[in-house]
């Protein structure tokens, strides 16, 4: 813990608001706990969840800190007790709970995984939270395995780009939705094999005909109200639907006999305020099954733009505004340099 500094520039907001909000501010540097590491941060990526906590409708869990964020990339500069002590000195990416909006941030050793070689910071940073969210709902919850059809509304958000990319490398076709005929083509281009444009045509309609009738195993929906019905609509028999957030509506009405007759099964989740075991589990199955693709090159995040940390007022307008295509990330000092590609 030596030559740290006592206080770091972080986004903290006072009160819930717009994105006025996010202003820097300088906080103590956190002090990890037992079995913890401390990140100097060079990037954190920008969810949802964020932005619904800026708005004051998603707290964070107990213990978490008040600073959002809920995944970074940097170097670990100092260890809580029974962390590993070769973690030192190391380039990881983490999920966390919160705190991911500051120059430093603590995070469970178990939630960390290492940077390889050939992955930048800001690429790293865009990883965990939906890595860790795709997996465990579509191919835990869900079930989906090689050869498996699946529907995934926001195809071009964060959560869509990444189901493209592990469906594609785990053998499923994917269909996805969304919101222009550009945005429809850029999700063809990042791998999915159907792209709808919910705008302009009836995603029930079209999943019905690219399946031949049949309907899909699984649908990841993030919109939940009155798209539920219609997703179960798109389910073939014996179907999994898993809510992962209730975009347009937190409620829907939906038909019981139907579920009971084609044997549907409802689900979800929500990943943040599971606790850190469970987290350590997911990042160990990560570690064996995804992460090779990740050092192999072939799973990498689609960055959307990136915005020093002291902006993070301007990247929460962008991600409101619903035009950007895969991850928004937040950069410190130390990386503001570094070059996307």
């Amino acid at each position: 813990m030596t030559d740290l500094p006592d206080t770091m520039l972080a986004i903290d907001p006072d009160a819930a608001g717009g994105p006025e909000v996010l202003v820097p501010v300088r906080r103590p540097v956190p002090r990890p706990g037992a079995g913890e590491v401390l990140i100097r941060v060079a990037a954190a990526g920008v969810n949802r969840p964020d932005v619904l906590q800026r708005m004051g409708g998603y707290p964070p869990p107990p213990g978490a800190p008040s600073i959002p964020g809920l995944e970074v990339a940097g170097i670990v500069v100092a260890l809580g007790d029974a962390a590993e002590p070769a973690l030192v000195g190391l380039e990881v990416c983490a999920l966390v709970a919160g705190g991911g909006y500051a120059e430093y941030a603590v995070a469970p050793a178990g939630s960390c995984l290492p940077v390889p070689e050939g992955l930048g910071l800001v690429e790293a940073a865009a990883i965990p939270e939906t890595l860790f969210t795709v997996w465990t709902n579509l191919f835990e919850r869900a079930y989906a395995s090689a050869g498996d059809t699946v529907l995934v509304h926001g195809g071009t958000s964060g959560i869509g780009t990444m189901a493209i990319t592990l469906g594609r490398l785990f053998g499923l076709t994917v269909i996805v939705t969304a919101g222009s005929d550009a945005k429809v083509a850029r999700a063809l281009e990042l791998g999915a094999a159907h792209a709808i444009n919910y705008r302009t045509e009836d995603f029930v309609e079209r999943v019905r005909a690219i399946t031949g009738g049949r309907g899909v195993e699984a649908v990841l929906d993030m919109v939940g109200g009155d798209y539920l019905p219609r997703n179960l609509r798109c389910l073939a028999e014996d179907g999994r639907h898993v809510s992962i957030a209730v975009q347009g509506g937190a409620t829907a009405t939906v038909p019981i006999f139907e579920i009971m007759r084609r044997r549907l099964t409802l689900t979800g989740s929500t990943l943040r305020p599971r606790g850190p075991e469970f987290k350590a589990l997911v990042a160990d199955e990560l570690a064996r099954t995804v992460w090779p693709h990740v050092e192999a090159g072939r799973l990498r995040p689609v960055i959307d733009r990136t915005y020093p940390l002291a902006e993070a007022a301007a990247a929460h307008r962008r991600m409101e505004a619903g035009d950007h295509v895969g991850k928004i990330v937040l950069v410190t000092g130390e990386a503001a340099a570094i070059q996307v590609t």
